[in-house]
């Protein structure tokens, strides 16, 4: 069975912290799955801020999340506090990859790993847009190589 791969670059350019609340958590106790790109949207949203952007204007234009990919490296509770650590790779005419990591602040246990793709749409016509120039150019301080693989299960099911 083929297995997605993270590859994270060295170093990230921004990160931010956010501690978990009991809503952050499912039946078992510990961080839930879909609550986890929860967290890593209030990152992406903090990134752009930093950056002097929103979500729906980055100059002139908004941004769409068309796919995202992600390993869970292990459980996070209440309380604890995450580091997101984000970054940009393979910048595209009208997308690029957000590669991002969520370790837990105390221990640096990391949590999980992943990527999300970013791309630009035009919301008063509907459509795709291009990445603009000025954001571009922002976003080359940020790049990282290219974050996701495919491993393939050799036979007998071990990864490659």
């Amino acid at each position: 069975m083929a297995r997605i791969q993270i590859r994270l670059p060295a170093r990230f350019a921004f990160s931010t912290s956010i501690t978990l609340y009991q809503s952050h958590l499912n039946y078992g106790g510990h961080l839930d799955n879909a609550l986890l790109l929860t967290l890593v949207s209030e990152a992406r949203v903090r990134f752009f801020k930093s950056l002097g952007y929103t979500d729906l204007d980055i100059e002139g234009v908004g941004i769409l999340v068309s796919d995202a990919a992600l390993q869970y490296r292990s459980e996070a509770f209440h309380g604890e506090v995450m580091v997101i650590r984000l970054g940009a790779a393979d910048l595209g005419r009208k997308g690029f990859d957000m590669v991002w990591s969520m370790n837990e602040q105390s221990t640096q246990r990391e949590v999980g790993r992943g990527k999300t793709g970013i791309v630009f749409f035009d919301y008063a016509t509907r459509k795709v847009a291009p990445m603009p120039d000025t954001f571009r150019d922002k976003l080359l301080r940020f790049k990282a190589p290219s974050a996701v693989e495919v491993a393939l299960a050799e036979p007998g099911g071990v990864l490659a």
